[in-house]
């Protein structure tokens, strides 16, 4: 069973905790960790771009000149998509990039990601009960102690505000909440460090559902 150290803001590493082997002993699929990180992306697009189409510019209701006679070609609207302040042909429209990945590929590529800090040894966790009061500087000892290399992701419970307010200051170092992290961000941090609220939160999250077989017999 791997493990991994616990931090805390009073001095260096004396416990270790173990690691659930289903949720952080996994083998890297990355096509699987690709499409989740896409997907996780796309969603975060806003998708608001717009342009107006040559029925949606404002003016252009009258015949610039007639039809024939005046020796230039002809034109019925000043809002052609030809014209300087015309519409705009296929241009974009408001919708959603959003597109579905399975839960279970979900869960796997979310193992996927933190089997790979735990393999590297990039993967500590923190006693966020040593934070009584927000402390900076504690934070930031506390990083230095581990040397481990950045950008690195915090992951908290909801009540650990204490730790989420020593972190969130420091360069290169991202606070996140254990119920809305993703593996976009797992992956995109070259360190984790997961108070022991959140390794049990996404131990959860990562673990694989159960038949019904299963849980009828529990």
């Amino acid at each position: 069973m791997a493990e991994a150290p616990i931090l805390s803001a009073g001095g260096a590493a004396s416990r270790k905790a173990k690691l659930d082997d289903a949720a952080f002993g996994s083998r890297f699929a990355g096509p699987l960790v690709h499409q989740s990180v896409r997907a996780e992306q796309a969603a975060r697009r806003r998708g608001t771009a717009a342009t107006k189409t040559r029925g949606e510019v404002s003016g252009g209701g009258a015949k610039p000149w007639r039809q024939k006679g005046t020796g230039r070609a002809r034109a019925g609207s000043s809002r052609s998509p030809v014209w300087t302040g015309g519409g705009t042909v296929f241009g974009p429209q408001p919708r959603s990039f959003t597109f579905k990945v399975n839960r279970k590929e979900q869960r796997a590529a979310l193992r996927c990601a933190l089997s790979l800090h735990a393999e590297r040894g990039s993967l500590a966790v923190l006693d966020a009960s040593s934070f009584e009061a927000p402390k900076t500087s504690q934070a930031l000892d506390l990083l230095d102690d581990w040397n481990q290399p950045r950008p690195t992701l915090v992951v908290l419970g909801p009540e650990e505000s204490a730790a989420a307010l020593s972190f969130r200051n420091l360069a290169r170092v991202a606070v996140a909440e254990a119920g809305g992290v993703g593996v976009t961000d797992i992956v995109g941090a070259a360190s984790l460090l997961l108070s022991e609220q959140a390794l049990e939160a996404l131990t959860t999250r990562s673990a694989a559902p159960r038949s019904p077989h299963e849980a009828g017999a529990s």
